[in-house]
């Protein structure tokens, strides 16, 4: 059975990730910051200590990187490398800010983007900041503090020694949408394997 680490998982599971991830194939450990969650392990995404090295054939990280100043993204994409088998593959989503600012320049930074899939409406200053909601209740927490677009990305992997990976965007939420292999392979092109595990969702 192939490793799936879920990554700033909160109350969420392998079945609120990618439909790729559902089948019986994949076992899911839940990583979390906050004990209250319920994770199978606690720790950040800074330091992943508590997992062995090249323990986990894929990472699952929706809606983390962007709430880390920029220096703690590159560790915590090294960290992500290091406990990824040497075939493992990292799938991020995170707001693209390539789109949103389109919004921005358009007047719009405080109108409805989209509405999410518990039925609130995302605005750029959201999609830009944190939940302008959760932070006016002191959640802190959810705040953004770096921001990504397709090329600022391909620099942060390649930074962290990824050796291929693809990117792309899902107009309708402005996510923005990433594939990385720790390692070349020769089975299939990245942007075929890309389009095989997102199947859909950009």
């Amino acid at each position: 059975m192939k490793k799936l680490l879920h990554v700033g998982c909160s109350t969420l599971t392998k079945k609120d990730t990618i439909p790729y991830f559902f089948s019986d194939d994949w076992q899911e450990i839940r990583f979390d910051i906050d004990k209250a969650v319920n994770p199978d392990i606690v720790g950040t995404l800074t330091d992943m200590s508590a997992l062995d090295s090249e323990s986990v054939d894929a990472i699952y990280s929706s809606h983390n990187l962007e709430h880390l100043y920029d220096h703690e993204v590159d560790l915590a994409l090294l960290e992500f490398r290091r406990v990824l088998k040497e075939d493992g593959f990292l799938v991020i989503t995170c707001p693209d800010l390539h789109s949103i600012s389109r919004l921005i320049v358009d007047g719009k930074l405080r109108e409805p983007a989209y509405i999410s899939p518990s039925g609130l409406a995302v605005s750029p200053h959201d999609m830009l900041y944190g939940w302008g909601s959760s932070l006016k209740e002191g959640n802190f927490f959810m705040a953004h503090r770096s921001g990504f677009d397709s090329p600022s990305m391909h620099y942060k992997l390649m930074k962290a020694k990824y050796h291929d990976w693809a990117t792309f965007v899902s107009e309708p939420n402005f996510a923005l949408w990433v594939v990385a292999r720790k390692e070349t392979s020769s089975k299939v092109d990245i942007e075929n394997f890309s389009l095989l595990v997102l199947n859909g969702c950009a």
